[in-house]
């Protein structure tokens, strides 16, 4: 295991939900496993993920698997994996289009869920993603676009 640097009491992330979606099309194992494959690897062995079962709009069976990560070293290292595993061109976009992934103090990212089951690659996508909400503790818009600068998200 690697040593995770030391995290203040002032850390500025409260949590990080991730949450994919598996249709009925899908193997169920496959998406969950794609999900764990965006988590460090530190992480992905111990986190669980809930299983809720919804309909689609047309009747078709949608299950939906969420976590929340709560523990600061947990963030840490979630925040220092999407940095270090963004392409540049994966970074640039999100710098260009920044406004549209932030809510508040939320930070909303989607990632491409083929690509990280088949080579474990982050990439962003808005085509049946895994989603990961990013919630920011009292920032603000701007102070999110600098910590996401200065975590490797932006160039």
């Amino acid at each position: 295991m690697k040593a995770v640097p030391q995290v203040s009491s002032k850390f500025p992330i409260g949590y990080i939900e991730v949450r994919v979606f598996s249709h009925a099309t899908e193997d169920e194992e496959k998406v969950i496993s794609a999900a764990h494959k965006v988590l460090p690897e530190e992480l992905s062995t111990g986190a669980a993920f809930k299983k809720n079962s919804l309909t689609g709009h047309h009747g078709n069976p949608i299950i939906i698997f969420e976590t929340k990560l709560i523990d600061k070293r947990a963030l840490l290292l979630m925040l220092l994996k999407i940095g270090k595993s963004l392409s540049s061109l994966d970074k640039e976009t999100l710098e260009r289009e920044m406004k549209l992934h932030l809510d508040k103090r939320d930070l909303y990212l989607r990632f491409d869920k083929q690509a990280a089951a088949f080579s474990g690659e982050l990439k962003l996508s808005s085509v049946d993603p895994i989603h990961l909400k990013i919630h920011f503790k009292n920032k603000t818009s701007e102070e999110i676009v600098d910590l996401s600068r200065e975590s490797g998200l932006l160039l």
